[in-house]
């Protein structure tokens, strides 16, 4: 039966015409910004797990960037503890010279004085943004350095972890290398013993500094593979599928085209009517 007031045919045509252009819409969007999932109406509990992930990538660039920084600061003073030990055993060496009778120890004298002073000179130049390891006199000195490391996360709470860097202190470790006489043969075969204890204080210092440092080494590359891990995890929660997006596009503008005209021509019956009056 046709009417004049109920256009059944348009209303069908209509409401597929609506479906067709939100489909439309929705995949043109996820073309725009590349992700299937852009906003919370979208699919909530995915966007939830995406942002609490976008969190916490946020946070180990940040852990990243610290872990940076330490290991600069680490390896400044693990420079200077290395080089400490080669002029440590350079002094070992004029000391033993100066065990001998027949010896300028006046100039030898002098050597171990040079030497001492480069000491303390590698020493206070050994820090790094104000943090000095190998130092324990003056600001940012003869403290434990301390570096964030990474997020561990539990269902009710984050917290952060640290790796603890202890300061060498070489300024006490090394004070008796002040003292450190080869005027005669006597004095020398004395600082020969102070300066084997020197010498296995630094190594012990610097074997610690570099120790240290690989570690932070380590979990850096271990903060990095996370960050691409999540952020990889995030892309296959979130992103769009460009290739299938773009063969949806083209079917819905064929079906927006045909339902355009299928609406044009259910519009068009109730014109029909009139030839029944002519």
């Amino acid at each position: 039966m046709s009417s004049i007031l109920t256009n059944n045919s348009a209303m069908v045509a209509l409401q597929n015409l609506k479906s067709i252009n939100m489909d439309l819409s929705k995949t043109q969007n996820e073309i725009s910004t590349g992700k299937s999932i852009s906003s919370v109406s979208d699919n909530a509990s995915m966007w939830a797990i995406s942002k609490v992930m976008e969190a916490d990538v946020a946070g180990f660039s940040a852990i990243s960037k610290s872990l940076a920084l330490g290991e600069s600061t680490v390896a400044v003073a693990a420079a200077g503890a290395d080089k400490i030990v080669e002029i440590l055993k350079e002094m070992k060496e004029k000391i033993v010279t100066a065990t001998g009778a027949n010896v300028d120890h006046s100039k030898l004298s002098t050597d171990v004085k040079a030497l001492s002073d480069q000491i303390t000179s590698i020493i206070g130049a050994a820090q790094f943004n104000g943090m000095n390891l190998l130092s324990d006199t003056g600001a940012g000195s003869g403290t434990s350095l301390k570096v964030l490391a990474s997020l561990d996360r539990t269902s009710s709470a984050v917290t952060a972890t640290s790796i603890t860097v202890k300061s060498a202190e070489f300024s006490n470790e090394l004070t008796a290398k002040a003292s450190l006489s080869v005027a005669s043969t006597a004095d020398a075969t004395t600082a020969l013993g102070t300066i084997e204890t020197l010498i296995t204080a630094a190594i012990k210092g610097a074997a610690a500094l570099g120790s240290s440092k690989g570690h932070i080494e380590d979990q850096q590359k271990f903060v990095s593979k996370i960050i691409d891990s999540m952020t990889s995890g995030i892309g296959a929660l979130v992103d769009a599928n460009m290739e299938e997006a773009s063969a949806r596009l083209q079917a819905l503008q064929v079906q927006q085209q045909l339902g355009t005209q299928s609406l044009s021509i259910a519009n068009k019956a109730p014109q029909m009517i009139l030839q029944l009056f002519k």
